[in-house]
Formats: structure tokens, sequence, C-alpha cells
């Protein structure tokens, strides 16, 4: 979409304000001139009270015909400049997904007809991203109707071959990976020092290049390299077998001490026991874009959840102790003392993100797992996560939020390929963030996988976990930005956020990265 970036126009939409049907004026927004026929498409669309989505079909879009027919009963939106049909499609994705939301099924049928008019797979970003999305909620209703879903997606499966080629595709064309790699790397290294038994934990071993760069850096000590032990998780056996053979073969020819185990296993049913953590290993844990899984739960059986409905009272109570848990670190009080006095008001209050940045869904598993973890005494561990709100319990919320952070995604995507003729990013699109997309929006329960939360959240949940946090080094960032520029990456920025790293497109946060130790308690 040129210079007018598409993550901006995700964010302005909500704001937009357009004059009254009958006026004729050009209006200027963003930069954009939208004519006549623009703002008599614009008018229905915003309203100043955007809940009354259950009244008659379609309220938002009055000037459209609820009659079935052949093509689109306005022709010239396909006319429609690509700034103009961006914040068109931005307008009835949200007022769709209203619908949706409501239940409203003839409003939400009518909606995706006339979206599918203007997305395409094939088409730019903002069409792109408006097919996955349309494609998302349309899911959503169809599981309405179990016995209709299930007869029309029985036939649609995928290799576990196709998910490792599309992972190796995204690592390949988009830098995130390999910085997350880079700054994992570092921050093993420096916490190692002077180790000369390591034992790492990767939580989802598929790439060899990561620890193929971390044998060369040990190789290289001036004290000579340690015995390396690590142990691979991931939920296919040949992917592991791959990797041993490919990491073994490196570590001979460094003359490097090293054994690979495998653990064929789901990270929600990871047997600690089979880790091995032997005494007087220096213990190091690698999560990449891992965790925010465990965070799937049975929402119909979280106790004492507080609706996104709850009262304002509720809310400012919530509030309240926020902000003590951020007055507290000003001070530097330990998380200890804090819960010890206000842990019955804090689990009270409500897990939906919609009451305050920091409020926590509920998670069992993650809170199992953690502590787990933590009982190991690690080191060091590194949790790469998005950076991005998708874990909230309100549909219209998670659209939004991911629109934003997936209108980012797609467009660095494009920017390091061929447009629209790229083969390999169509890949990506479709069978990484379309599935993706498809997860946050259509599913529900612990079939919701897809539950990513901001580096505020993921700093609470592991500090009530027990860890500490390790700031991350200057070297790290220094690694980070040098690979960019080796790989001529334009566009992205590393920042440091609170001892941590965030990778932005633009200024856009995309992922961040932390590191952890085991806290005394």
């Amino acid at each position: 979409m040129g210079l007018l970036k598409i993550w901006d126009l995700t964010e302005a939409s909500a704001d937009l304000k357009l004059p009254a049907t009958g006026r004729r004026e050009p209006v200027n927004f963003l930069g954009v001139e939208f004519g006549s026929q623009y703002q008599l498409l614009m008018a229905g669309n915003v309203q100043e009270d955007r809940s009354s989505v259950t009244s008659s079909p379609l309220p938002l879009f009055p000037w459209m015909s609820l009659s079935p027919g052949l093509g689109s009963p306005f022709p010239w939106l396909r006319d429609l400049q690509p700034e103009e049909r961006g914040l068109c499609l931005i307008q009835l994705l949200h007022a769709c997904a209203n619908h949706v939301a409501a239940g409203s099924v003839e409003n939400a049928n009518v909606g995706l007809g006339h979206i599918s008019h203007l997305a395409s797979p094939d088409g730019d970003t903002m069409q792109r991203i408006a097919a996955y999305f349309t494609e998302a909620l349309a899911d959503r209703m169809l599981k309405v109707w179990p016995g209709l879903y299930k007869a029309l997606n029985s036939t649609k499966t995928r290799s576990p071959s196709e998910e490792i080629i599309v992972q190796k595709l995204f690592f390949e064309l988009c830098p995130f990976l390999k910085l997350s790699y880079v700054i994992t790397n570092q921050a093993i290294v420096e916490a190692m020092e002077g180790e000369k038994m390591i034992h790492i934990i990767d939580l989802h071993s598929f790439e060899p290049a990561q620890w193929i760069e971390l044998l060369r850096t040990l190789s290289a000590r001036p004290e000579g390299p340690p015995h390396l032990r690590i142990t691979g998780i991931h939920e296919q056996k040949e992917v592991l077998d791959q990797m041993g053979a490919r990491l073994v073969e490196e570590a001979e020819k460094l003359d490097i001490p090293f054994q690979f185990n495998s653990i064929v296993s789901k990270l929600e049913n990871l047997d600690l026991e089979r880790l091995r953590v032997k005494t007087g290993e220096a213990l190091a844990v690698s999560s990449v874009l891992q965790l925010h899984s465990l965070l799937a739960t049975d929402e119909a059986e979280v106790v004492g959840r507080v609706s996104p409905s709850a009262p304002a009272s509720k809310s400012a109570s919530h509030n309240n102790h926020i902000q003590k848990f951020m007055q507290m670190n000003q001070h530097q009080k330990t998380l200890g003392e804090w819960l010890e006095k206000d842990v019955v008001h804090y689990h009270c209050s409500s897990p939906d993100s919609a009451l305050s940045p920091l409020s926590l869904a509920p998670s069992p598993n993650m809170g199992t797992f953690l502590g787990a973890f933590w009982a190991l005494s690690p080191k060091i561990m590194v949790v790469t996560e998005q950076e991005s709100d998708h874990n909230g319990y309100s549909l219209t919320e998670r659209v939004s939020e991911a629109m934003n952070f997936y209108a980012a995604l797609f467009d660095c995507l494009e920017s390091s390929t061929d447009p629209r003729a790229s083969l390999e990013r169509q890949k990506v699109e479709k069978m990484l963030f379309g599935k993706e997309i498809k997860n946050i929006i259509a599913c529900e329960g612990n079939e919701r996988r897809e539950r990513h939360e901001k580096l505020e959240k993921w700093i609470l949940r592991l500090e009530l976990a027990g860890f500490g946090r390790v700031p991350l080094s200057y070297d790290g960032m220094w690694q980070a930005n040098r690979l960019l520029q080796s790989y001529n990456y334009g566009g992205y920025k590393i920042k440091d956020k609170k001892g941590c790293l965030l990778i932005c497109w633009h200024d856009r946060p995309l992922y961040s990265i932390s590191a952890w130790r085991h806290r005394r308690q």
C-alpha cells in the first residue's frame, strides 16, 4: 500500500469520522482523498454506538441489499484505490466480527459476501489479510453446525513435512527466528561462562542453524569447549533424527564432546523425567514461540472468572492492584512481599484483557509447567514470544489485535520477496499466518492454541512462577543489528525494554525476547 503502512490504517480506522452521506466534497484522511462514492460506502459503517449489532439485518450497511445475487451490487467497489479499499475492508471486517460475536448469522453472512468481492489471497497486502480473516470468521460461523463443519473439513489434512517446510520458509524469508537464535545464544554463552558441563533444553527443536552457531562459539572458548548436551523436543521423530544427525556431524568437526537427546512429545504432554537433568550440569532452556500454547484452557472450567461485562468497580479494583504491582517494582520490593499482602485481591481480578493491559487469564497448565522448570534450577531460560494480545475472551478484541499484528507481518514478508509473485511467501501466509489467524478467531477453549500475550504479561507470569529477570546484554543487541545489516534487512529495529528486547518492523513491535533464571524463594 505504498508509503501508507497498512497497520497504521488498521489502528486509525476505528477513529475514522466521515461526513454524512449527503456531502459530496472529497475527504482527506491520512493523506488519502476519498470521493463521494467512498463517503457513501463508509457512512453506514461508522456509528457513534458500536454496540447495536443485533438489530435489523446489517444495520452497519443499510445501503447493501440482502438479496442474493451474482456479483457485487456495487461493481465500482473493485475500482477503489488501494488505500480506499484497505480502509473499506478494515471497516467491513470489524463490523462483520461484531455480527459474528453477537451470533447474527444473517448479517454476518451478508457482510462476508461483500468482503469477498474486495479480498483476494493474491491481491495487495490488505486484500490478502482480509481473505484470511474472512475465512476465519466464516469458519467460526460454521462451527455452529458441528455436523456440517466436520463434513466440510473431513478431507482437509496437512502432512507434518508441510508444516516443517513452511516453518523453514519463515526462517529463511524473515529475520525474526534468526534474531531470536542470535540473542538466545549470546545469553546462553554469557550465563555459561566457565561451565564445563552444559545441558540445553530446546522446547521446539527443528532448526539446527541455532545450535550449530552455538557449537562454533563454544569451540572458540579460551579455556576449551565444554561438554554439551542438547535435549530436543518435537512432535515428529524424523525432525529430531535429522536435527541430531546434523549437530553430531558439526560437533565432530569441531571436536566438541556432544550428545543429543530427542524427546518426541507435545509440549503440554512433556514428561520431565525424560529430560534427565544431571547433577553438576549447568542448565539452559530455549523457548521460541512455544509457551503461549500452554495458556490454552477450557474457559468454562475457570472458576471465579469475571466476565468482560463485569461492573466498573471490579475493573477499577483490578487496576488498583496492578498499579500496586508497578509501584512495587519502582521501589525494588519483592513480588513475594506484594503477594503476601494482596494475593487474595489479585486472584479475584478479571482475567479479561479488556480490563487491564496486565490482567492475566488463568492457566493451570502454564503454572504447572513453569513451576516444574523452576524446580530444575536453570541458570538461564530465554523466552521468545509474539508481542501482541490474542488471549482475550472477547472475539472483537482478538480480531482487532490480530489485524494490527498480522498486517505488519504481511507487510514485512512482502518487502522480503518479489511483490505478489513469490510462491514461498504465499505458502507462509496461508500455511503459517493464515493457520494462526484461524486459530485465534475461529477456535475457543482447548482448541485455541495461539494465545499470544505481550511482554508485560510474560514478565508477570514468570515472576509469579519464581523466576528472576536477567537483562539481555548490549552484545546480544549488537550481534542482532549486525545480522540485519549483513542480510540487508531494511525496516527492522531492535529495541530495549526493561532489559528485554523487542524485534520491530519499523516502530511496530512484533516479537519479544526475555531472559530468566532460577530465583530462590
